[in-house]
């Protein structure tokens, strides 16, 4: 009975050294999230997070994250901190917060942190992306130019104005076929864009309006659509960064798998370019540009991902809460037809002609400050730590600027929540980045780059549906109470997809 005893205390023994570093390690984790989070003065504040995990339960409800972190603004203040895992989120909510965030503290939060579910490396997003680069480099810099310099330059932009009218024509030409049917508005814009964007990058249509159309470009548009499901989804590698090389729920292994996918179909097409690129009779591309710049394949695939979805997801989601918007308001719908019929002499709404059409360009601005498509930008991470608004940002946190709720706040705006576009006509505001009441593009040098081509897109789109067609519900229905709930996926999307039956205008 003795031996029997003494093995067994061995045992218990044996049992108490192995768990006493695990339980150690534990109280460390504890003591050190609940000391660092609860009772440091200086970090912004925030509901008091749990143990180990954080405010994570603080969040649930990610399909509406916006209105969240919004109402915790209202409680806690224009910055506010949470905890997530190990990790800390500021989220600013104000004029001045995202002044300091955007402007006297760009070069210190303008960092980034890439998604642990990313297909790429950062290493390799250094040398090939415009959107997750770690810091703003000299490649980051060097991507940039070209991009500016072959796409989004005012040269260039005009360049390629008959190409995007001849789109919405063909956009116009299928409505038309469609007249008196019930039309998912946001399909047929997101087709449209789509093709905008690839003649651009790759002088080719990929997609057409109908699912059995050009099938690699709806392969394309359904894989890029999961691929950033899978990036953007809640990962607990992002909240405990030290479990990312197990990858738990799988997500890079997904998106690694997806990312091939798109690049399997993209090959086959940069090739075929790679040996015509020193032809000089022909017109030369934004891929043309990469192939020239010594772009590898890989660099080339990572920029077309983001270019892609930067560039359609967004400006088609404006045009559907536009439109959505314009439905629900009679008075200003027919404000804007009447300002085109009075303002354009020809038959078609040209890009020439946005300039003289202020009350439309008054209506997107209005929608942009309502329904900001991407509510809290891309998130910026700190190199360093800093003082914003008397508080002290940690180093390595995460932080947004939640335009959505900045958009919406009776302190800087009268009656928010009514469109009224009237407030933009006569008023020097616009959305370059100067005005931090009003950044649905950003500001700073994490701005978006695409601004000059949306502010393009939107309105020509805006003028033309309205321009061609009278509009309606489906079953009469009355267009006041249309459903304006929104969802936040990638994008501030319509959380009921806009449906409207098109008559052609004589």
């Amino acid at each position: 009975m003795a031996q029997i005893s003494d093995i067994q205390g061995n045992n218990d023994l044996l049992l108490l050294i192995f768990l006493f570093p695990l339980l150690y390690f534990i109280f460390k984790l504890v003591v050190k999230s609940w000391f660092s989070s609860s009772y440091s003065p200086r970090i912004p504040p925030g509901p008091i997070p749990w143990p180990i995990i954080g405010n994570i339960f603080d969040l649930a409800g990610g399909k509406m994250l916006h209105i969240t972190l919004c109402n915790l603004a209202q409680k806690y203040g224009p910055l506010v901190s949470l905890k997530l895992g190990t990790q800390y989120l500021v989220i600013g909510s104000s004029p001045s917060a995202a002044m300091e965030i955007l402007k006297i503290h760009d070069k210190i939060l303008s960092a980034h942190r890439v998604p642990s579910a990313a297909p790429a490396t950062q290493a390799e997003l250094n040398q090939a992306s415009i959107f997750w680069t770690e810091s703003c480099n000299d490649r980051w810099k060097f991507i940039r130019t070209v991009l500016r310099n072959e796409m989004l330059s005012g040269k260039v932009l005009e360049s390629h104005a008959n190409l995007r009218e001849k789109k919405i024509m063909e956009m116009v030409v299928h409505l038309r076929a469609n007249e008196g049917q019930e039309v998912k508005v946001k399909e047929v814009v997101y087709a449209t864009v789509f093709n905008m964007m690839s003649n651009i990058l790759l002088s080719r249509d990929l997609l057409g309006f109908q699912d059995d159309e050009l099938a690699d470009g709806g392969l394309v548009k359904g894989l890029l659509k999961r691929l950033t499901e899978i990036v953007s989804a809640p990962n607990v590698s992002d909240f405990y960064p030290v479990l990312s090389i197990l990858d738990l729920q799988g997500l890079r292994k997904k998106s690694k798998e997806l990312a091939h996918r798109v690049q399997a179909i993209w090959d086959p097409i940069i090739e075929e370019k790679r040996k015509g690129v020193a032809d000089s009779l022909r017109s030369q591309d934004f891929v043309d540009s990469l192939i020239s710049n010594g772009y590898t394949n890989g660099q080339i695939n990572q920029l077309l991902m983001e270019l892609f979805n930067a560039g359609t997801d967004t400006s088609t989601t404006t045009i559907e809460w536009t439109m959505a918007e314009l439905m629900r308001n009679p008075k200003s719908l027919m404000k804007v037809r009447e300002e085109i019929g009075k303002e354009i002499s020809e038959d078609f709404p040209k890009e020439s002609y946005l300039m003289q059409l202020p009350y439309l360009q008054a209506c997107v601005k209005e929608t942009l400050r309502l329904h900001p498509p991407v509510p809290f930008l891309l998130p910026h991470r700190a190199i360093e730590s800093c003082q914003v608004l008397s508080y002290t940002i940690p180093k390595n946190a995460q932080i947004i600027t939640n335009v959505w709720a900045i958009g919406r706040d009776p302190s800087f705006w009268d009656e928010p929540l009514k469109f009224e576009p009237e407030r933009f006509v006569n008023s020097a505001m616009e959305f370059k980045g100067n005005e931090f009441e009003f950044l649905p593009f950003g500001s700073g040098r994490r701005m978006c780059p695409g601004l000059p081509l949306a502010a393009r897109i939107v309105p020509l789109f805006i003028a033309s549906l309205i321009h061609f067609f009278n509009w309606s519900l489906p079953h009469g229905n009355n267009p006041e109470k249309l459903d304006m709930n929104e969802k936040l996926d990638a994008t501030l999307q319509m959380n009921q997809p806009l449906v409207l039956i098109p008559t052609a205008r004589k």
